[in-house]
């Protein structure tokens, strides 16, 4: 159960994320709204998730799942640029995700 609340803490994570970009410098209500909701949400679930998981763990597998999560988004809803370097680096920290998943 905690590797569940720690995935939706971090795919929480990106939503928060997500939205801080949209808020545009918090002009805007609505997405700054649900950046704050998910951010709390997201906070409070990876705090709940540490109560059985390691801390290094947790906290490397939660920021994983969220920059690997806003790098996708970032591609596919924003157009940032596909490059074989940058997916490298995305691919390096998914195989850190699993890796430490494996782990523990």
């Amino acid at each position: 159960m905690p590797w569940l609340t720690l995935t939706i803490a971090g795919l929480l994570e990106i939503v928060w994320a997500t939205a801080m970009k949209q808020s545009d410098g918090f002009t805007k209500p609505w997405p700054t709204g649900i950046m704050v909701v998910g951010m709390i949400a997201s906070f409070w679930l990876l705090a709940i998730a540490m109560r059985q998981l390691p801390l290094g763990t947790a906290y490397m597998v939660w920021t994983g799942i969220g920059a690997v999560g806003t790098f996708i988004l970032g591609i596919v809803l924003m157009g940032e640029p596909v490059t074989p370097a940058r997916l490298f680096a995305a691919a390096l920290i998914l195989a850190g995700i699993l890796a430490m998943k494996m782990a523990s």
